[in-house]
């Protein structure tokens, strides 16, 4: 994957603070972000906000996706129960690295009452600045779609 071009943006409430100020940094840094919500730090159910940006990432319409949630374990559930959606939790910037050069994930998760917001920028970077290493990987990214 070349660096992504188009980047996908949603959270729940949880994430919201840090989605608003990931989309303006990434717009500034020349991406086009599709915001696919929250838009407000009012309590939401984050499969509506999920499965939108996922669809969009399966059609292409986005390189790669970022989902936000206090843990970042419900939205990457939700994201995983996608075809086309390889989602990884991360933590680290080393995680973020991994989960593309070794998994091809194309949806970051982000624990945002877990991690600071200068963590996840960070770890946001590494992971669009990250491509897939190929080889011996390949063979096994094929076989997580084989059972989906």
């Amino acid at each position: 994957m070349t660096t992504p071009k188009t980047i996908a943006i949603g959270c729940d409430h949880a994430g919201y603070e840090y989605k608003e100020t990931l989309h303006s940094w990434l717009q500034s840094e020349g991406y086009v972000v599709l915001n696919f919500g929250t838009d407000s730090p009012e309590s939401v159910d984050y499969p509506d906000y999920v499965h939108p940006l996922c669809t969009a990432v399966e059609n292409q319409k986005a390189d790669i996706g970022i989902l936000l949630c206090g843990s970042a374990n419900g939205v990457a559930i939700a994201a995983n129960r996608h075809r086309g959606i390889r989602a990884a939790i991360c933590w680290l910037n080393e995680i973020a690295r991994v989960s593309r050069l070794h998994n091809d994930a194309n949806v970051i998760c982000l624990p945002a009452r877990y991690v600071s917001l200068d963590l996840s920028k960070s770890m946001v970077h590494e992971f669009i600045t990250t491509s897939f290493e190929g080889g011996r990987h390949q063979r096994r990214v094929e076989k997580i779609s084989q059972f989906a």
